[in-house]
């Protein structure tokens, strides 16, 4: 079993997203963890890895999650697009 966190950072990024944005990423977030409890890989998330223990999903078009994969913890660190989660990556990975 995964156990999942959320950080400040995710909470605030994920409020800042307008409402159709915040629905595919609850939706992605939903699909990942069915993933983690045993389900089939979902197609159409772009699920993979960025630097360490950091990987990254695809909530739409322009809009990602960046989470963190530990040992058996999933802890969500980042909405936002492409920029954010480069900018994240550079300066905390």
């Amino acid at each position: 079993m995964i156990h999942v966190r959320y950080l400040r950072s995710f909470d605030n990024s994920f409020f800042d997203l307008p409402q159709k944005e915040k629905e595919y990423a609850k939706r992605a977030v939903s699909r990942l963890l069915d993933y983690f409890a045993g389900g089939p890989k979902p197609l159409g998330l772009g699920l993979r890895k960025l630097r360490g223990n950091y990987w990254e999903i695809r909530a739409s078009i322009d809009k990602r999650i960046l989470f963190l994969l530990k040992n058996d913890a999933a802890t969500f660190v980042i909405a936002g697009n492409h920029d954010d989660i480069r900018r994240y990556i550079s300066r905390f990975a």
